[in-house]
C-alpha cells in the first residue's frame, strides 16, 4: 500500500476522530461539566466492565453487517443505498420461519440465517437488474426498496404475524433463540460478523475475483474494453451485499429483537454507509468504526447518568467524526493539495 493511501485510510479518520472529540469537549465544557470526568465515564459505560463490553458488542453486530454491506457494493462502483431495507427483509424472513417452522434449535437458526441472506440478496438484485438492463439510477431505486420494506414489515407486524391486541410479532421460539457468545451480553452473531468482515476482506483483496471487481469500480469503461464482463459484477456486487445486510437483519432478530416492533431497523442502513466512508470502504477498518461508534452510543448513557451531559453531545461527536472524514478524503484527492502539501510531507509513493 502507498503511503499516500497509507494517509487515507488512517491518518485523516484519526485526525478526524481526535478533532471531533475536542469539538466536544469544548460543549461539555460550557454545559459546566468537566470534560475529563465525562470522557472517563463515556469509556466506563463502553468498556467498563463484561456487561458493558457485551452492550457494545451487541449494539455493533447489525452496524457492521450494514457497513460490510456499503463497503462491498461500493468497491464495484455502485451506490447501494438500501442496507436498511435489505437488513428488513432478512428480519422478515426469518422472523417467519423461526415462528411458524416446525424446526426448532440450530437447523431453524441455519435456515432462518439462510433466508435472510437470500432475502436480502434478492431485495438487492432488483436494483440491480433495473441498472443493467434499464439504466436506472440504484440509489433511487434502493432508497424506494427501503421505504416498501419498511411498510411491508409493518403489514407483517401488525396484520400477518400479529401477537394478539400488540401490534408486534410473535416472539422467537426460546430453543431458536442465537446463545450468548463467551457468556456476555452478545450474541454468536458478533463472531459471524467480524467472520464475514475476513471473508470479505479476503475475497477483495486476495483473490481474482475480488481483483477484477475493484477494477470494475475504479474504471468500469477501462474494465469493460479489458474484457471485464461488467454487468455480471455489478449484479454479484448487490446480491452479495443485500444477502449480508440480509444475514444480520435475521441474526439480529434471532438474537437480540426476537421480534418485529415499530423502528425495528431503523438507521442502520445509513449508518452503515457513514461508517463505510469513514472506514475508506475497507472492510476491517469498518468493523473497528461500527465498534467506535456503538461504544459512543452505549458510553453516552453512563455519561449522561453520571455527569448530567446529554448522549447528544455523543450524536454530535459522531456527526462531526463523519463530516470531517468525509471531507478529509475528499480534500486529500484534490490535486492541488496533492501538489501542494503530501509532496512536501513526503507521503506520495
Amino acid at each position: 500500500m502507498k503511503r499516500k493511501d497509507f494517509g487515507a485510510l488512517i491518518i485523516v479518520p484519526v485526525l478526524s476522530i481526535i478533532i471531533s472529540f475536542l469539538i466536544g469537549c469544548i460543549i461539555i465544557a460550557a454545559l459546566g461539566a468537566s470534560p475529563a470526568e465525562a470522557l472517563r465515564y463515556l469509556w466506563k459505560g463502553a468498556f467498563g466492565n463484561i456487561r458493558n463490553l457485551g452492550t457494545t458488542f451487541s449494539r455493533s453486530t447489525p452496524l457492521i453487517f450494514t457497513t460490510l454491506c456499503a463497503c462491498f457494493a461500493y468497491r464495484c462502483g455502485v451506490f447501494n443505498l438500501g442496507g436498511e431495507g435489505q437488513f428488513l427483509i432478512g428480519s422478515i424472513l426469518a422472523c417467519y420461519i423461526a415462528t411458524k417452522s416446525p424446526l426448532t434449535g440450530v437447523p431453524a437458526m441455519l435456515l432462518c440465517a439462510l433466508a435472510g441472506a437470500a432475502g436480502g440478496g434478492l431485495w438487492a438484485a432488483a436494483a440491480g437488474l433495473l441498472k443493467i438492463w434499464r439504466g436506472q439510477n440504484e440509489m433511487i431505486i434502493t432508497i424506494m426498496l427501503n421505504y416498501v420494506a419498511t411498510l411491508l414489515m409493518g403489514v407483517v407486524y401488525t396484520n400477518w404475524l400479529r401477537d394478539g391486541s400488540v401490534p408486534q410479532t410473535i416472539a422467537v421460539p426460546d430453543e431458536t433463540k442465537l446463545p450468548s457468545f463467551l457468556g456476555l451480553r452478545a450474541t454468536i452473531a458478533f463472531p459471524v460478523a467480524i467472520l464475514v468482515g475476513i471473508a470479505v476482506f479476503y475475497f477483495l483483496f486476495s483473490t481474482s475475483g475480488g481483483f477484477q471487481l475493484r477494477a470494475v469500480g475504479l474504471n468500469m469503461t477501462a474494465a469493460k474494453v479489458n474484457g471485464f464482463n461488467v454487468k455480471r459484477y455489478i449484479m454479484m456486487s448487490f446480491i452479495v451485499s443485500g444477502a449480508i445486510a440480509g444475514l444480520g437483519g435475521a441474526l439480529e432478530l434471532l438474537g437480540t429483537q426476537l421480534r418485529l416492533i415499530n423502528g425495528f431497523g431503523a438507521g442502520y442502513g445509513f449508518d452503515g454507509v457513514a461508517m463505510a466512508l469513514i472506514a475508506s470502504l475497507h472492510p476491517i477498518a469498518g468493523i473497528v468504526v461500527a465498534i467506535f461508534f456503538a461504544a459512543l452510543r452505549v458510553g453516552s448513557t453512563t455519561m449522561q447518568t453520571a455527569t448530567g451531559v446529554p448522549t447528544s453531545v455523543s450524536d454530535i461527536i459522531q456527526a462531526l467524526v463523519i463530516v470531517f472524514t468525509v471531507a478529509g478524503m475528499a480534500m486529500v484527492k484534490l490535486p492541488e493539495f496533492k501538489n501542494r502539501f503530501l509532496r512536501k510531507a513526503g507521503m506520495e509513493g
